[in-house]
């Protein structure tokens, strides 16, 4: 299992509606081949920051499959232009303990 995780900063004039847009954007993600699970988070820190976190079953169903399908062309209409700078995308394995 891979862990997704993007920190993305929302554009200040932009924050009300993200999260609306970002909700139903969700059912493109949750529909693709080795998707587990996915969460959204607030930073309290600092306003307008979020976390996303997506479980994947494997690197290749995120960066292959997800990125290269008609579905990421409309999340990326849907969701890219609230995002200033574009976020940076980070792949992560659980190590065991």
């Amino acid at each position: 299992m891979i862990l997704e995780v993007a920190i993305l900063n929302v554009k200040q004039e932009m924050n009300d509606s993200f999260v609306a847009t970002f909700k139903q954007a969700s059912s493109i993600i949750a529909s693709m081949k080795g998707y587990i699970r996915h969460e959204l988070q607030r930073c309290l820190e600092r306003e307008g920051q979020y976390v996303l976190l997506v479980w994947w079953e494997t690197l290749e169903d995120h960066v292959e499959g997800f990125r290269q399908s008609d579905g990421y062309q409309e999340w990326k209409r849907q969701l890219h232009h609230y995002y200033d700078p574009f976020p940076v995308v980070e792949h992560y394995e659980n190590i065991p303990l």
